[in-house]
């Protein structure tokens, strides 16, 4: 769900308070974009839940809805938004503030009904807002921040319509101060919003839904082509679409005819066009810039590789590291220490300090108005926020916010070989069998074709034909490699040397081995180049004193080899992934430790590492066990992942030093006298402004 109406951390836990007790699971709530997500239950309907929400002060807004239209209300009055609502607090709050300037004395605006009459309309649209909020916060048990404007704008107003009431006006003045406090808060409120919005901007970017129109391809009654333009919100999967230069891909397809050079810097980062041929696969939301295709479209709305991307950061988003656990901790009971304290102000300046009333009760006032339990709420997510939209903006995709934090302890790095820091694009260099050649290559294509192996795949793509064998059982045995019967019962395998039943060392060189009922009938030797940019990797994480090791399954000739050139500080070769595995578990124990793998043989592993780092295809982004995913085979962007989120951390407690010392030194300087309420209404905002430009900084700080 998408929820408006939030404006601080303890809205987020009313909602989610509210939610568990409907007894949903897996909630999660995130204030500033406004995501709420949770399990369903059987006896539960979405509308239901939408109007609980609702009665909680907030509104869900619903994906039928325009995304530009302004129909939500959050009061009875009709403003759509906080500028609007200071805009009209203004006008009235403006005269009230004028005699407040030495030299400007408009005698008629210190006459008391004057003032009522220009207090009554800011009060009712500030109670409006803020009280109806506080009200329904304070039912639920989680009062928010809305709690602390209320009553302290209140106190001014009824202190000073009881002046008026008795006739000593003069000596109960305070119209001004509730009337520039609610005035001065909306204004703070949206520039908060708007700071927060801005934390947001690089993944609303990646987010915008523009109504693409797609040349839609259809055959009439005489089989001749016809071609139509439809919106890309109505292609279905199957449909043929032709893309022509400088067009948007309207949704994920692949080209059936055709080349074009195409922009995939919405997922990838790279603003270099990618050459694309027959079968390659288009991504959604990419820019062909040169050449026309034809494509048949693969995967549309909720399943394309870009809204999994956005479901993923989303996910990411609502998901709170450990330190800010005890932020939100502290918001829980944030409101009511306050409201404490600021009574104990009332009561010791006017006891036992000697102050006046009305001087005791201005005091008490500031604390409340200056008070701002948002900046620790806002401390974590507005972080996270930008560097998830950094990351994503370079095709570096976190699937939770832990693994953000957990990179600034990561001490080494272990890297598979084979599709990692080798391109897994292999050509076959040698090969030899006992068999006739085109039976030996007919039967390779058709054991390899399964396979996921990158050494697999180049293979069947290289001996590609059409009179492949049809198996009666096949199957993947990782580690080992493809295992296969025909229909005359007989066993063939291509796999490692461990498959070949060879005994002699002399005779492990090859790459694949293929056997007949435990029979070797021959080997293949391929050939891979290592990535261009993993030398540049591995020496910028040496110079960061981050330790290099090689977990691969190749042999241990090959793996030194990679060693030597690339200047990896360890290697452990000849691992199967059960091994491998008990390796990653084995460094863990040692310090926390980063996998980078291709995701495929390497998925337990991913997944035991500290923190599991897949390179991947867009088209495989949702099926990786890592928790961070480098676009495009993006293994240059490693420093800058590592980078990102340690700075991200980094950032995380700036925003909460700033969150904590702000409140510590505030409420002391606004209960000894030292701070308006006008000024400490202003300075509230401020506040959070304070932490969102902090938290823009990670946009162009340098991470690596």
């Amino acid at each position: 769900m998408k929820v408006e109406g939030m404006s601080c951390t303890n809205c987020a836990l009313t909602i989610d308070k509210y939610l568990k007790e409907q007894g949903l699971q897996n909630v999660k709530v995130n204030f500033i974009g406004g995501d709420v997500s949770f399990d369903m239950l059987d006896n539960t309907s979405v509308e239901a839940i939408e109007k609980g929400i609702y009665k909680l002060g907030y509104t869900v807004k619903n994906d039928h809805q325009n995304s530009n239209s302004k129909q939500t209300y959050y009061g009875f009055l009709p403003f759509k938004n906080n500028l609007q609502r200071f805009w009209f607090c203004f006008v009235f709050t403006l005269p009230l503030m004028l005699h407040m300037i030495p030299f400007l004395h408009i005698h008629f605006l210190m006459n008391p009904y004057v003032q009522l009459g220009l207090t009554i309309p800011v009060y009712v649209v500030g109670m409006d807002f803020f009280a109806r909020s506080a009200i329904k916060s304070m039912q639920k048990g989680i009062p928010n921040m809305n709690v602390l404007i209320t009553i302290g704008s209140t106190a001014a107003f009824i202190y000073s319509l009881y002046g008026l009431l008795i006739g000593k006006a003069q000596d109960y003045l305070f119209f001004e101060t509730a009337a520039t406090t609610i005035t001065l808060v909306f204004l703070g409120n949206y520039m908060e919003d708007k700071s927060v919005e801005q934390t947001q901007a690089a993944l609303k970017k990646l987010a915008v839904s523009q109504k693409t129109m797609a040349n839609m391809i259809a055959f009439d009654d005489k089989h001749e082509e016809q071609i139509f333009q439809v919106e890309s919100k109505d292609l279905r999967v199957g449909d043929l679409v032709l893309i022509r230069n400088g067009e948007f891909v309207p949704m994920d397809c692949k080209i059936l005819w055709g080349e074009a050079e195409v922009n995939e810097a919405i997922i990838t980062g790279e603003s270099i066009p990618v050459r694309k041929a027959t079968k390659d696969k288009l991504i959604g939301g990419s820019i062909v810039e040169a050449g026309t295709v034809k494509a048949q479209i693969t995967a549309v709305g909720q399943d394309t590789v870009l809204a999994n991307i956005l479901k993923m950061i989303k996910n990411a988003e609502t998901e709170k590291p450990p330190v800010q656990q005890m932020a939100d901790k502290i918001s829980a009971i944030f409101v009511p220490t306050v409201v404490s304290i600021a009574l104990l102000t009332l009561l010791i300046n006017y006891f036992f300090a000697s102050q006046t009333f009305a001087e005791s009760l201005l005091r008490s006032i500031a604390v409340l108005v200056i008070s701002c339990p948002c900046a620790m709420g806002l401390a974590t997510p507005a972080a996270i926020a930008v560097g998830l939209g950094r990351g994503a903006k370079k095709g570096i995709l976190f699937k939770n916010a832990r693994s953000l934090e957990i990179f600034k302890s990561i001490t080494q790095v272990v890297f598979d070989k084979t599709g990692t820091l080798t391109t897994g694009k292999f050509s076959i260099a040698q090969f030899h069998s006992t068999i006739d050649e085109n039976d030996f290559k007919t039967l390779v294509y058709s054991l390899e074709k399964y396979s996921n192996h990158p050494i697999g795949k180049s293979i069947a793509a290289e001996w590609k034909t059409k009179n492949d064998i049809r198996w009666s059982a096949i199957e993947e045995v990782k580690g080992l490699g493809m295992k296969a019967t025909d229909k005359e019962g007989n066993e063939f395998i291509a796999g490692s040397f461990k498959t070949s039943n060879q005994t002699t060392p002399q005779e492990e060189l090859h790459n694949v081995y293929v056997s007949k009922n435990g029979k070797l009938i021959g080997w293949i030797d391929v050939k891979d180049e290592l990535r261009p940019e993993a030398a540049q990797v591995v020496q910028i994480l040496k110079q960061k004193g981050i330790k290099t090791i090689l977990l691969s399954g190749d042999k241990t000739e090959k793996c030194v080899e990679v060693q030597k050139t690339l200047g990896i500080d360890e290697i452990i070769a000849e691992q199967t992934p059960e091994q491998k595995l008990q390796h990653i578990d084995r460094l863990n124990k040692l310090s926390p430790t980063a996998m980078v793998g291709d995701g495929i043989n390497d998925g337990p592993a991913l997944a035991k590492a500290t923190v599991g780092i897949s390179l991947s295809d867009a088209s495989q982004v949702a099926m990786q066990s890592a928790q961070v995913v480098l676009m495009n085979h993006g293994l240059k962007n490693l420093p800058e992942a590592l980078g990102l989120g340690k700075h991200t951390y980094i950032t995380i407690k700036e925003n909460l030093f700033w969150a904590f010392s702000y409140n510590i030194v505030a409420i002391p300087v606004a209960a000894l006298g030292f701070l308006s309420p006008t000024f400490g209404a202003l300075i509230m905002g401020l506040s959070d402004v304070v932490l969102a430009v902090n938290s823009l900084r990670l946009k162009w700080k340098k991470v690596m």
